[in-house]
């Protein structure tokens, strides 16, 4: 498929969903507070678009802080298990605790432990992303080939040497895995912490506009929020093909 075609197809089907958001508004008898028309939210984004651009700041600091600590504390706790069969035993329990707890009950609680700030949505994106990027990158440190690690066990490889030279190597596309699927999540977790409690950023003004029948704005909202997602994972996506090169890469049909 030729990059053209590859940009064209997204375009068309976001088109094509416009015309049908479009269609139900206008001819469905659906009231304006509940679906706004696509243009009423379009009118929503310029005229609040100072608004709306410092609420999408507000959360995308609170994104990539707790994706980067997140990411970070994910991959370093995968390590010290991979190193250690005693730290694996202790911590994956408590890794898999982490998720049989709904994070949306866990928010009232953030909040009130880390206050209505910047900190407790950190905290809530870290542990929405914390799990995808542990287990995979877990996963692919102990799925290293056999035959790789008889290979350098033969040249004398050191434990460490092998983690390093062909265990860590062998293990980071799975863990570029981890890092796209938390890069989708991430906002979910700032999100469900701006609703809970929050002065700004787009959940907050979601939730305001909801409370004022706003629809048309919180629609404009969620949008921005869209966008936002999809450049981020987007941008990360780039990153990732480039620092992994050696991975080859299949475009869809």
């Amino acid at each position: 498929m030729t990059a053209a075609a590859r940009i064209l197809r997204p375009v068309v089907t976001l088109l094509g969903l416009v015309c049908v958001w479009w269609a139900i508004a206008r001819w469905g008898h659906v009231p304006p507070y509940l679906l706004p028309a696509p243009g009423a939210v379009a009118r929503a984004l310029w005229r609040q678009r100072a608004l709306l651009g410092d609420s999408a700041l507000t959360t995308l600091i609170e994104t990539v802080c707790g994706l980067a600590l997140g990411v970070g504390g994910g991959a370093m706790l995968a390590l010290l298990m991979a190193l250690s069969p005693v730290v694996r035993r202790w911590t994956m329990p408590l890794v898999l605790l982490s998720q049989a707890v709904p994070v949306f009950a866990l928010a009232p609680l953030l909040v009130l432990w880390f206050g209505f700030g910047m900190a407790s949505k950190i905290v809530m994106a870290v542990l929405v992303i914390f799990f995808p990027v542990t287990s995979s990158f877990a996963d692919g440190l102990r799925q290293t080939p056999a035959d790789w690690i008889d290979l350098a066990r033969t040249m004398g490889a050191s434990r460490w040497r092998m983690l390093l030279h062909v265990r860590l190597p062998a293990a980071l596309p799975a863990l570029a895995s981890g890092v796209r699927v938390a890069t989708a999540i991430a906002p979910i977790g700032a999100v469900v912490g701006e609703w809970v409690g929050a002065s700004s950023g787009l959940g907050f003004l979601m939730q305001t506009a909801n409370t004022r029948f706003e629809t048309d704005l919180m629609f404009a909202a969620l949008l921005v929020l869209a966008v936002m997602t999809v450049v981020l994972w987007w941008g990360m996506d780039l990153v990732l093909g480039r620092a992994l090169y050696w991975v080859p890469v299949r475009h869809g049909e």
